[in-house]
């Protein structure tokens, strides 16, 4: 019986639950499809009913305000307010109510009232912040989240929240204090915070904000690192790499550490090419950290930058090159039996052999190497490719794929085997065994490193596209044997030969190539028109060739770096990406684009 009672006194309930849900339905379908005063009509009703208060409040909020009806809104929200008092939604909801209908004077009344309710409850301040930022109440958010830091009393809670809101309403100023406010809190939390910054500055006014910040930070907190840190950060997104190095020089005393972030700075600086910073960072470690662990790493870095700068610098000078050979020499003597010893004895034997045309020389130094078991297996590897290179200058192939073969059967599923089968891939289409070094190239476009794919692909492409259609190899073989006078070091000869090919075979499908080889060539030589001048040909007769994009971003890249004419490299580039969407060059000619154009990039 009783059982029979409560089903009767339930049934109603159930039945209007489920008449409700109908008609919520009903409603939102009208909502969505525009037909708002029928829609409005239906949630009017539902309105009375605090069951679905909560259920209809997101649709029909909206219509009400869409139609300007703010007074039925107010009374709506004021309702279910006094009916969910803990729902701080509808609170944060009404502000937007009196936002939008304009009356400001309600707005800052109720909103003092919030405030003043929420005083002793900073949980209830933090949540109510929250809502006001999804209502786009962003001052009033802010207010709220003060007024939480302040009773938590921690001037550091709430950072990440404001600075989002600072973002929004284009508040840089403010956004970068409250970063650098999070960032106080933890060491751990300076990558994130350069990440955000990377994202949202992007103006050199920003980052002069930046910069103003944190050398008041840094004055305020001498001891504190961190400031330094992302000041460090603040000169690298200018490819400012020795204002970098000042940084680094002065966290390294602050933190007592033998050079370990101006290494860092240096190895960077190295990598953007930026040779005269590096070796100066380098040579700074080296001194002021002799006896350290890093000191005969910033030693050979620092031959390294030299070298690189040398190498770069067209025409490379030989009385430059013969300093630094010397100079490889004393570092072996110095640091010898460390492995930097051996890596500097290695550079020295390569210098030999491919620019002071010392062969014999430079094969009896990696000779040494090769037999000396303290120089480590893979010294004694990357040696082994050297001498086998060293073979092929002195016009002896077979022991110099006797000794890539070593390395290649010694290291099969490694770099430097890897490294050995392109060479005796070379190898073989320098003799012209072209369909030997083909299938050694096959093999060799997947599973390996990025850069020996690109290099095996490149030499397969020119293979199959230069032999295919004739009925004999013999200009390929022409062609492969002036690459090898190249490798040979004998550049005039093998100028006059392209030359030569140029003529006898102007209209054949490796005339582009031709063009290809004459420009670095001519580049080498110190003739940097003419080296614009043969891609500017590849550019007009072979657009949608293979080279065309190699010869596109060559040219933006002489521009930049040899010529100088900031303006037109740039332009060079944002053409280039606009010409080549599909280039395997795209990633760096965007971010080369974006640095001459004066963006911050990691």
């Amino acid at each position: 019986m009783i059982k029979k009672i409560l089903l009767y006194i339930l049934l109603p309930i159930n039945i209007l639950s489920g008449q409700s849900h109908d008609q919520i339905q009903l409603a939102n379908e009208y909502y969505l499809q525009g037909a708002l005063e029928k829609a409005k009509l239906i949630y009017g009703e539902l309105a009375e009913n605090p069951y679905n208060t909560q259920l209809i409040a997101t649709n029909y909020l909206s219509l009400l305000k869409s139609t300007d009806e703010f007074d039925e809104a107010e009374k709506f929200l004021q309702k279910a307010i006094k009916t969910f008092p803990s729902n701080i939604q509808f609170q944060a909801s009404l502000a937007s109510v009196y936002r939008e209908s304009g009356n400001s004077e309600k707005l800052e009344g109720y909103i003092k009232q919030l405030r003043k309710n929420s005083k002793t409850n900073p949980f209830q301040l933090s949540i109510l912040a929250q809502y006001l930022a999804n209502e786009q109440l962003y001052d009033e958010s802010i207010l709220f989240f003060k007024d939480s830091r302040e009773i938590r009393n921690n001037p550091t809670v709430h950072a990440l929240e404001l600075a989002s809101i600072y973002r929004m309403v284009n508040n840089k100023s403010a956004m970068i204090e409250e970063y650098l406010n999070y960032a106080s809190d933890s060491p751990n939390r300076l990558s994130y915070i350069k990440n955000l910054l990377q994202s949202f500055i992007q103006e050199e006014e920003e980052l002069d904000e930046l910069e103003n910040t944190l050398i008041r930070k840094m004055q305020e907190k001498p001891d504190d690192t961190k400031f330094a840190e992302l000041m460090l950060w603040v000169e690298l997104q200018r490819k400012n790499f020795y204002g970098a190095f000042i940084q680094s020089r002065a966290i390294d005393k602050r933190n007592d550490r033998p050079g370990d972030r101006s290494m860092d700075i240096g190895r960077i600086a190295l990598e953007n090419a930026a040779y005269d910073d590096a070796v100066e960072i380098f040579q700074y470690v080296a001194k002021e950290y002799t006896g350290t662990r890093n000191y005969q790493y910033a030693r050979r870095f620092w031959m390294e930058a030299k070298e690189r700068k040398i190498k770069n610098t067209f025409p490379i000078d030989p009385i430059e090159i013969r300093e630094l050979a010397d100079q490889y020499e004393g570092l072996y003597h110095e640091l010898k039996p460390a492995q930097t010893a051996f890596e500097a004895l290695r550079s020295k034997a390569l210098l030999h052999a491919f620019y002071l045309d010392e062969i014999d020389y430079a094969a009896q130094l990696l000779g040494q190497l090769v037999i000396n078991p303290r120089a480590g297996i893979k010294l004694i590897s990357q040696s082994k490719l050297d001498l086998g290179d060293i073979y092929l200058l002195k016009g002896e192939p077979w022991e110099a794929t006797l000794l890539y073969s070593q390395v290649e059967k010694a290291y099969k599923s490694h770099e430097l085997g890897y490294s050995a089968k392109l060479r005796n891939a070379r190898l073989h289409y320098f003799t012209g065994n072209f369909a030997l070094a083909k299938d050694h190239l096959d093999i060799l476009k997947k599973n390996t490193t990025r850069e020996i794919s690109n290099d095996a692909i490149s030499l397969g492409m020119l293979i199959t596209d230069n032999t295919a259609l004739d009925t004999t190899d013999a200009v390929m073989q022409e062609f492969a044997n002036i690459e090898l006078l190249i490798f040979q070091n004998k550049k005039i000869e093998a100028n006059e030969r392209l030359t030569e090919m140029l003529n006898k075979f102007n209209h054949h499908s490796i005339t582009d190539e031709i063009f290809w080889l004459k420009s670095k060539l001519e580049l080498e030589a110190g003739n940097t028109q003419n080296a614009v001048n043969y891609l500017d040909q590849i550019l007009a007769s072979y657009t949608y060739d293979i080279l065309a994009d190699d010869a596109a971003f060559k040219k933006a890249e002489i521009y930049e770096r040899q010529i100088k004419d900031i303006e037109q490299s740039k332009a060079l580039y944002q053409q280039f990406l606009v010409d080549y969407p599909g280039s395997m060059y795209v990633a760096e000619a965007r971010k080369r684009f974006r640095q001459l154009r004066g963006d911050f990039i990691n």
